[in-house]
């Protein structure tokens, strides 16, 4: 027994070693992945929805790929509604407590009419909840998961996605604050409960918001990239 014990002592560092390396490499391999696909996701918005249009196809498959590879369940993934209680406990009474107060002063005044919903309000609101809940695929599912496997710190990986989401609303000033504040606490909720869908409608409902009461001559139709610049232009 003693002598196992002490071949144990003396095998062990080598057999920490042996771990550590093959680690690192998945680190390096993993925080490399990640930069391709933002870089990818960038060049989209500026240049290549213009030149290449159908590469978001070829952008999203590098991102389902990555999750078959790296083996993601769709617990993980915040893609069930495991969590959904939990996290929409956290964020719909927060993102009520932050827009009413906005909702009630603009009523008050003037900035907004209060009006029965159209069906085609109703619609573009479905539609931009699809698109956020997307957003939020990318960013939570995919961005802040492969950070959270190599950034032991959840308030650093809460950061850095919300960083992400802000740079990747350049040069719209005001959905480049919206979406660095609003996409860290988005964020940090996602780290503690994986459920996308209570964060899309969060995010959908703030962004209505934005959209309705943010200066056209700022919000550019909430355009982004290149776009930003085109709007008004014929």
């Amino acid at each position: 027994m003693s002598i196992h014990g002490m071949m144990t002592t003396a095998t062990s560092p080598a057999n920490v070693g042996s771990q550590r390396a093959p680690s690192r490499l998945k680190v390096i391999i993993t925080a490399l992945e990640v930069l391709l696909l933002y870089a990818g996701i960038l060049l989209y918005i500026w240049r290549w929805q213009f030149s290449y249009p159908r590469t978001w196809i070829v952008l999203l498959c590098g991102v389902v790929g990555s999750h078959l590879l790296h083996r993601d369940t769709l617990e993980r993934l915040g893609l069930t509604f495991h969590n959904l209680r939990a996290g929409s406990q956290v964020i719909l009474p927060l993102a009520t407590a932050l827009c009413l107060p906005v909702f009630f002063y603009s009523l008050w005044s003037g900035r907004l009419t209060a009006l029965p919903p159209t069906r085609r309000v109703l619609t573009s609101f479905a539609a931009y909840s699809l698109w956020c809940l997307f957003q939020q695929y990318v960013m939570q599912s995919y961005f802040h998961n492969r950070l959270m496997s190599f950034l032991p710190n959840r308030h650093v990986s809460s950061l850095v996605v919300a960083v992400m989401f802000g740079a990747a609303h350049i040069p719209n000033p005001i959905l480049m604050i919206a979406t660095t504040g609003g996409g860290f606490i988005l964020a940090e909720v996602f780290a503690r409960h994986r459920s996308i869908l209570p964060l899309a409608l969060a995010q959908a409902v703030g962004g209505f918001m934005i959209a309705a009461l943010s200066p056209a001559s700022l919000i550019h139709n909430m355009r982004v990239g290149p776009g930003y610049f085109f709007f008004g232009l014929r």
